[in-house]
């Protein structure tokens, strides 16, 4: 930047106003001939004549000598600093500080280093030698000085400072967005505020160093007179984010503040005005400001996701955005109406994957809990054309992944979801998904636990108390399925609390209850009680009869087994065939031979199916009943090799009747041994993990 004596002046005042004005990205020319009270064409020539430069680089060349001054005065990153001075892309301010030093951000402490070196190199060539070394002793000994004094000022003045940082460092990066207020005279344009705050939360979703609560955790809360500290509590959040906007005309005002919900106090707000043109660029700044005020950690690849811009087509968007408004209304009727503006959308960008994401999740929701699925084909369509728009964007893998479930195609929906959730790692509706996957019909007890405690933590305050009261029941079924007995204890009370008429929580607490006491007949009266409530139920039925075939008592086994019978018969269902055996040694032992054949042969046929994890398991007690200990021992090896089992197999493993046969055998204690280190091999692994990713 070149001046003269001339204009000193003038371009020293613009300079002050650039700096006060530093770390407001929107503050540009216009701004600037604003404050000097001058016209912008007048201030355009003004600095061309003094600097040779244009406004803009003027403004940009103070925004990047102020960052360097920042890299050598402080511990900011160069992102950190990117915002501080005024960029909203770190990218962006990465390529420009390189173009006006020659050398990148995080080279810069080096490089001044270097410059001061060559700088009193060139004193002691060129002046008297004595007179430079003096001059640069002196020197030495003032800085050395003056940076003990500045440190012992530092440590005293800002020690608590200090330790507020730490304990921040510390602090789960837990976030909550609160519905924003819609400002706009006109009440239509809600729609548009809300996307841009959805599209907001989006963004942030993407950084896998944050849990950001999802939107219908936050929903309910648009119109509701809790405090913040109330709110955040209820979410289980340490920041929430608090905004208000309207649009008006071609332009977009938004006031946005993130709060500290421990001290109940702003740490960061900022007002945006912003052209509709540059909607996605606010969208992207709020995220990227709002992480780096809560000091994540954000990944180059992350910004970069968040940096990608889903359409250029304005009017697209707007029809996107309506879409959500209509899809969010969870009716029949708002779902089709959102599929018309979907569509909309893609007549106005024939490329937006987004777009195309929606229509088929609308359709997966048209077709959801039905026998008949009449949308299939326009699923699978539109969630193709999605992924051949964009296959790095969670919402296309999601839409994939539900035409698979609703043909029943378990297993291929599976990859889909787990990619979605490396693009957003706070996809709560995949989360969910695989949750119910791993416990229903892909099992792998530890994956159900992992993602049932990710859902639990992204999404139960969307649930009323009987939705939440399943959610602890689903979530304390998969602890206890993976040991944490204790841990179960806790969230089957909270599923009791929440709703006391839960048909299914007593039931699972007499088992967690059992995992906690291991008293048999204890358990065997607790399911007694709850079978006396409901004697239709197969699974409270045949669950009491194994508690008297696990203790020898045939007599009641029967009794309860044939009641089990009854029941699968009147309903024309066939549940927990692997209970068969059970019902064939107690037909045996109580003298009913061809009954015992009828269900021996029912319990043969079920294992030519089982391609489960247990079949070798279950070949085991196959083996035991027709009297080959030791091709029993051979198959209970191959499946102490499995991982992922139930804690119930070592809980009843040894009560059960017919292993009790293995008794005497040589090898029984290092067999069943095996099988129960390989259990808790599995759980102290899987507890470490937990405890790293904060979920247990």
């Amino acid at each position: 930047m070149t001046t003269n004596n001339t204009s000193n002046s003038f371009l020293s005042e613009a300079k002050s106003i650039v700096l006060d004005n530093i770390s407001n990205e929107q503050f540009g020319v216009s701004e600037l001939a604003d404050k000097m009270h001058t016209s912008r064409s007048s201030l355009l020539r003004k600095i061309k004549k003094h600097t040779n430069l244009s406004a803009s680089q003027f403004i940009r060349e103070i925004r990047l000598q102020k960052a360097a001054a920042l890299l050598v005065e402080t511990e900011l990153t160069a992102s950190e600093i990117a915002f501080e001075v005024g960029f909203s892309n770190p990218s962006y301010f990465t390529k420009c500080y390189r173009e006006y030093y020659g050398y990148p951000p995080s080279e810069t402490k080096t490089k001044k280093e270097e410059e001061k070196e060559e700088e009193w190199n060139a004193a002691l060539e060129n002046n008297d030698t004595n007179e430079a070394v003096i001059k640069r002793s002196n020197i030495n000994r003032y800085i050395i000085a003056i940076t003990s004094i500045a440190i012992v000022a530092i440590i005293y003045f800002f020690k608590d400072h200090f330790t507020s940082s730490k304990s921040n460092t510390n602090k789960e990066k837990s976030v909550a967005f609160l519905p924003f207020e819609n400002l706009s005279e006109d009440n239509s344009n809600l729609y548009f505020i809300n996307g841009v705050m959805e599209s907001s939360r989006n963004n942030l979703q993407k950084i896998k160093d944050l849990r950001v609560i999802s939107r219908t955790s936050t929903e309910k809360y648009r119109k509701n007179p809790k405090t913040v500290s109330e709110i955040a509590e209820e979410l289980q959040v340490n920041y929430l984010i608090e905004g208000s906007g309207q649009k008006i005309g071609n332009e977009v005002l938004l006031s946005i503040q993130l709060i500290d919900a421990n001290a109940d106090s702003p740490i960061w707000s900022e007002q945006y005005k912003y052209e509709l043109n540059d909607v996605f660029e606010l969208q992207n700044t709020i995220a990227k400001k709002i992480a780096f005020a809560i000091e994540a950690n954000v990944t180059p690849k992350e910004l970069e996701l968040i940096d990608k811009i889903p359409t250029k087509n304005l009017l697209a968007y707007d029809f996107y955005l309506k879409g959500l408004e209509h899809q969010n209304e969870q009716s029949e009727a708002g779902l089709n109406k959102a599929i018309v503006n979907f569509e909309k959308a893609i007549e106005e960008d024939s490329k937006y994957a987004n777009a195309y994401a929606q229509i088929a999740i609308c359709y997966y929701y048209l077709d959801s809990n039905k026998i008949e699925k009449k949308y299939l084909d326009k699923l699978n369509e539109y969630a193709d054309n999605a992924l051949l728009y964009d296959a790095t964007s969670e919402l296309p893998l999601i839409a994939k992944a539900l035409y698979y479930i609703n043909t029943n195609e378990f297993k291929l929906a599976i990859p889909y979801l787990e990619k979605a959730l490396e693009y957003n790692p706070n996809a709560s509706s995949a989360v969910l998904i695989l949750s119910d996957l791993y416990a229903r019909v892909v099992p792998d007890t530890d994956k159900y636990l992992t993602y049932a405690l990710k859902g639990i933590k992204l999404n139960v305050g969307a649930n009323d108390s009987v939705s939440k009261s399943y959610i602890y029941l689903h979530l304390s079924n998969a602890l206890v399925q993976n040991g944490f007995a204790k841990e179960a204890s806790e969230y089957i009370e909270a599923s009791l609390k929440y709703n006391p008429s839960n048909p299914y929580a007593p039931y699972l607490k007499n088992f967690i209850d059992y995992a906690n006491n291991k008293d048999l007949k204890m358990l065997t009266s607790k399911m007694s009680i709850e079978w006396q409530k409901d004697t239709t139920r197969a699974d409270i039925t045949q669950e009491l009869a194994k508690m008297y075939y696990f203790q020898e008592d045939y007599t009641n086994a029967l009794f309860y087994y044939e009641k089990y019978i009854d029941i699968l018969a009147t309903n024309k269902i066939d549940l927990y065939p692997a209970e068969n055996i059970k019902i064939a040694y107690s037909y045996k032992k109580m003298g009913f031979s061809e009954k015992a054949e009828q269900y021996l042969k029912k319990y043969k046929d079920y294992l030519e199916k089982d391609e489960s994890i247990y079949k070798d398991a279950s070949l085991a007690v196959l083996y035991l009943y027709e009297n080959m200990p030791d091709k029993a021992i051979e198959a209970y090896n191959t499946f102490g090799l499995h991982d992922g089992f139930q804690y119930w197999v070592l809980l009843f493993i040894r009560e059960d009747p017919l292993l009790k046969r293995l008794e005497n055998h040589p090898k029984y204690e290092e067999t069943i041994g095996k099988i129960e280190a390989q259990f808790w091999k599995k759980h102290n692994k899987l507890k470490e993990t937990l405890e790293e990713e904060k979920l247990l």
